[in-house]
């Protein structure tokens, strides 16, 4: 697929892919937080109210997907294959194990 909406396909199937944790370290990565509101993603808050989960198109493909956790966005580089987004995601999110956050 090609397009934003075959980027949001290829988003969603390497969500599937991953494990609980991983999906955790996602939410984590892009919010800030690793758990959800009571209410559902609906719910999420923002640096200033409510602030849905969003993804926007952005960068180079050889850029690593980038997070604006006080606008709960996810940018996305146009990658060429499904392979390349999950496995430049899966950097991006394992990647933020290494911040300590308590």
């Amino acid at each position: 697929p090609s397009g934003q909406d075959g980027m949001m396909r290829w988003f969603w199937a390497a969500v599937e892919r991953f494990n609980n944790e991983q999906r955790l370290r996602l939410l984590q990565f892009v919010t800030g937080t690793s758990s959800v509101p009571y209410e559902g993603f609906a719910a999420l808050r923002g640096s200033n109210g409510l602030r849905r989960f969003c993804i926007e198109k952005w960068g180079k493909v050889t850029s690593l997907p980038r997070a604006h956790t006080c606008f709960n966005r996810l940018d996305l580089p146009p990658y060429p294959s499904y392979t390349m987004l999950y496995e430049k995601l899966l950097i991006a999110v394992e990647e933020t194990s290494t911040f300590g956050l308590e």
